[in-house]
């Protein structure tokens, strides 16, 4: 059945009555449930299981309780992190009536090719990678680029350091060596033993943070590592290929000592189709300086003279590696 457009002025009283819902306080009674005259209680999505959220109440007796709701079908997909105003029901479920404004939104590529938001309201985006499954460098840049747009902050983390004492990876070393001189900060850490968690911890002390990386580099063990109170599900590489498996299948919220983490389901590629080629080349930070500086207005940054980002390269300031990256997701903007 084909989804009813509707017309600007319905859209319009539709947004009118979610902000009615939000500015609106809940009146409870003495058992917690809506008194006849309220419109709902502020809440916090902490997972999408698809049909049903997982909503913890931020107030009344019943904060910090969680209800499976579903959702107004004229309010946007709703994700982890998303604050809400729910209506309860007698056993613990509900409907969410309203949306807050979002200060952000995190999204990924969906199986369908269209974007889908992972998080919401973040404050950091903590990008994991390992010496196993193989990482790819285009892939960093790709989530740096998202991170960039968003105007947000990235934390690179490097899990699995044990193993590179006996599994040296050359890309492992080029972000130890390059990323920190881009200014994004990068530790070396080991979920499985213990080791450089009280820095991580650290470094998201009061924050919000998104969990993101290719599936197998142990995003759901370093949230374990992070909280003995807390069993998200491990899962190993898949033979042969040494690739992760898909074990995380929704984002998460947890609330751990001190912060909030989102543990998302790993993949292996990362669309950037929603941004435009300006957008993509402010996302690399060291081309900035150089962005406008090219002798010809419509310089490609191919074999054009006088391109400031290819006299850049030549000097040693910008990478080649990360201009070759840049011209690759390009490549994949405009073959959509």
């Amino acid at each position: 059945m084909t989804k009813r457009r509707l017309t600007r002025q319905q859209e319009q009283r539709i947004r009118q009555r979610q902000r009615q819902q939000v500015d609106e306080r809940q009146k409870v009674d003495e058992d917690g449930n809506l008194a006849a005259d309220s419109t709902g209680r502020a809440g916090l999505v902490t997972c999408n299981f698809g049909q049903q959220l997982e909503v913890e109440a931020l107030e009344g007796p019943q904060a910090g309780q969680l209800f499976r709701c579903y959702q107004r079908s004229n309010l946007p997909p709703l994700v982890c992190g998303d604050r809400v105003v729910f209506a309860t029901d007698q056993e613990e479920g509900g409907v969410i009536v309203g949306l807050e404004e979002r200060h952000n939104v995190f999204c990924r590529p969906g199986a369908s090719g269209q974007l889908k938001p992972v998080a919401a309201n973040i404050d950091l985006v903590l990008v994991v990678l390992a010496p196993r499954p193989e990482p790819f460098l285009n892939l960093l840049d790709r989530y740096l680029v998202a991170v960039e747009n968003l105007s947000l902050k990235p934390l690179i983390v490097i899990n699995k350091s044990d193993l590179r004492d006996t599994e040296p990876v050359p890309v492992i070393d080029t972000v130890l060596e390059d990323y920190p001189a881009l200014g994004y900060d990068v530790l070396e850490i080991s979920a499985h033993a213990g080791l450089g968690l009280g820095r991580l911890k650290a470094a998201l002390a009061g924050k919000t943070t998104v969990v993101v990386g290719q599936s197998g580099v142990g995003k759901s063990s370093l949230v374990n590592a992070l909280s003995t109170e807390i069993s998200a599900r491990v899962g190993g590489l898949s033979g042969g290929a040494g690739k992760g498996t898909h074990t995380t299948t929704a984002a998460q919220l947890f609330h751990l000592d001190g912060f909030n983490l989102i543990d998302s389901p790993g993949i292996r590629e990362f669309g950037l189709w929603h941004i435009s080629p300006a957008q993509l080349l402010d996302g690399f930070v060291e081309f900035r300086p150089y962005l406008g500086q090219c002798k010809f207005r419509d310089c490609s940054h191919n074999n054009e003279p006088g391109c400031a980002l290819r006299a850049a390269v030549a000097t040693g300031a910008i990478q080649a590696y990360r201009l070759e990256n840049c011209f690759q997701i390009l490549a994949s903007l405009q073959a959509v």
